[in-house]
């Protein structure tokens, strides 16, 4: 068969034209934007990717038009499709009968650290020798890209709360066809299609209710509003997290420069200790979800947690990208309050010098007034924050758009120190006269944001900073 992946450059769609290609199909795509880890992914497949969109990018002799959701009426990839009446699908309908339906799909949902789990599941999964199969909305170091296709029973796929595209406004793990899944935790997120909290926990609810009573839902009971829609699940419900009454839970956590140790309770059981290279409470708790779902699948969690200590991580979220002279820059994808609050403060416990976090407002929510009063708190990690210019300000109605001059007062008032500095170009240079040895910088954004860090790296190598 031949597919044309209209939007190929998203995290999920690369790696959807990555399984397709393991399956024997031809594959094409198109994109507006093009950019690391998804387009050099590509590049290594061999799958040739045109931009920008245009009618022309999509084959007249393709027996099917994969339709990415960032794309709708009026994109001419989307109007010449229907006007030829080519066979068009959603990357979760081609997913769920493509791959999924074969197999027994383990599904990480969640507002926040749904890539982190999935790929320490898959990591699991795959130390156990269980070939597992996956599709994750990131890279893990270990496997080098962001899919897998095993041959083993289990396939781990991200299960995002974002909707399938412009014809179905459904999200997009009601197409997943869950075993078991995992729900992270639930907050206000994606504010262009959720209007509040309660329709973010009905589509949630709705990921309830497609997972069968034989099925398993593992879930982070810390999270206020997955608590209340717990009860609507008809299939055996665990519990992870910090607290006594946890199904597995965390204890005697300690914090160090190379991440965090811990040791692991299942129902009130010692399962020894474990070794997590990966800062931050947060992670603990990804790493009690993927322990737990593992075990569903077979891992016993004595095992599970030893094996956590070789995890390399995954790409973009708190990567290293670079030292020089003792100068650290991370690249994490941090877009939500809650998410860059709790990057922050895992780096502030394991970092030895000052933190500096460079932030970049790209996602639609992270632009919009709605979490400003929020992002202004979330940074009190951090010993000085640089704010950028918010990317593509005019895709959100001017009066709801964020105000990057009235974040940094935030952050201030909040007892930080702020400063403002639209372009990249101003922030490389900003930093590069600022920094010490010791200090980590912390660049957050959910996109390409300039090339920055090799910028920023390139910059500090000149000066000799340090």
């Amino acid at each position: 068969m031949k597919v044309h992946l209209s939007a190929i450059c998203g995290t999920a769609m690369a790696s959807l034209a990555g399984l397709l290609r393991e399956l024997g199909h031809e594959v094409t795509g198109s994109d507006q934007d093009v950019y690391p880890p998804m387009s050099t992914q590509l590049e290594a497949l061999g799958i040739p990717i045109r931009s920008p969109y245009a009618e022309t990018n999509v084959p007249v002799d393709a027996d099917l038009v994969v339709v990415g959701n960032a794309l709708s009426r009026g994109n001419p990839e989307v109007e010449v499709v229907l006007e030829r009446r080519q066979r068009f699908t959603s990357l979760p309908a081609l997913l769920a009968e493509e791959l999924l339906r074969p197999r027994r799909p383990l599904v990480v949902a969640g507002t926040h650290g749904k890539t982190t789990t999935a790929s320490l599941l898959a990591y699991l999964l795959h130390s156990a020798g269980l070939d597992p199969s996956f599709l994750i909305g990131g890279v893990p170091v270990d496997f080098g890209r962001s899919y897998r296709l095993g041959g083993g029973p289990h396939f781990v796929i991200e299960g995002d709360e974002y909707d399938c595209a412009f014809f179905d406004k459904r999200p997009k793990f009601v197409h997943y066809l869950p075993t078991l899944a995992v729900i992270n935790n639930l907050e206000y997120d994606h504010a262009d299609i959720y209007p509040d909290l309660g329709a973010v926990q009905l589509a949630f609810v709705r990921l309830l209710l497609v997972v069968p009573r034989n099925g398993l839902l593992i879930a982070g009971t810390e999270s206020p509003a997955l608590r209340e829609i717990l009860p609507q699940a008809r299939c055996r419900v665990e519990t992870f997290g910090l607290h006594e009454a946890a199904d597995w839970r965390a204890v005697e956590l300690r914090a160090d420069r190379g991440g965090s140790s811990f040791r692991l309770l299942c129902r009130g059981a010692d399962e020894g200790e474990v070794r997590l290279p990966l800062a931050g409470e947060h992670n603990v708790r990804n790493a009690l979800a993927a322990i737990a779902a593992a075990a569903q699948a077979g891992v016993a969690p004595a095992a599970a947690g030893k094996s956590l200590a070789a995890f390399r991580g995954v790409k973009r979220r708190l990567e290293v990208r670079g030292c020089v002279a003792g100068v650290t820059v991370y690249d994490d994808f941090a877009h939500h309050p809650t998410a860059v609050a709790a990057t922050l403060r895992g780096l502030r416990a394991s970092a030895a010098g000052r933190l500096l976090a460079v932030f970049e407002p790209r996602s639609y929510t992270s632009r919009t007034r709605v979490f400003q009063d929020d992002f202004a708190r979330a940074f009190r990690a951090a010993d000085h924050v640089v704010v950028a210019a918010a990317h593509l300000p005019g895709k959100v109605p001017e009066g709801e758009r964020l105000s990057e001059a009235d974040l940094v007062a935030g952050i201030r008032v909040a007892g930080g120190d702020a400063v403002f500095i639209p372009d990249v170009d101003g922030i490389v240079r900003h930093l590069a006269a600022r920094v010490q040895p010791g200090d980590s910088v912390a660049i957050l954004s959910n996109g390409g944001f300039g090339g920055i860090h090799d910028k920023l790296l390139r910059a500090l190598e000149a000066s000799g900073a340090g």
